[in-house]
């Protein structure tokens, strides 16, 4: 059987047979191309909803990621709380394991961006710390 696994932005091939990995393919992974918008349209369709991430305000501090795709599971801070570097900010749930967000630094939350139950990609803000 054959798999494709994409970690860290490179694509792996591997194919199993009999708990037996092979390596195929090594490759960058690569966002497919935006899709062209139509040329001319005769009535504009009404703009799609904001996805219910909230905007994130960057000038205020500095943006804490999630530093793999899962599921929140909890926060454990809220806006305007004082937190210490290594304090845990919240539970992301990856591959069937809780995984800890530490807070990076001394600081005071600005904004929670993520909600309990969020399913959120690599990358993704869930705090802004300053």
């Amino acid at each position: 059987m054959k798999y494709k696994v994409t970690l860290n932005g490179k694509t792996y091939e591997v194919e199993v047979e009999a708990g037996k990995a092979i390596l195929l393919d090594e490759y960058e992974a690569c966002a497919p191309a935006p899709a062209a918008a139509p040329v001319s349209a005769p009535a504009a369709a009404p703009a799609a909803a904001p996805t219910p991430t909230a905007a994130v305000n960057l000038a205020a501090g500095e943006t804490v990621e999630s530093p793999m795709p899962g599921n929140i599971l909890s926060i454990n801070v809220k806006q305007g709380d004082q937190v210490k570097e290594g304090q845990v900010l919240a539970i992301l749930e990856a591959m069937k394991m809780e995984n800890e967000i530490p807070a990076p630094k001394d600081g005071t939350i600005v904004q929670v961006v993520t909600s309990k139950g969020a399913v959120v990609e690599t990358g993704s803000p869930l705090f802004v710390l300053a």
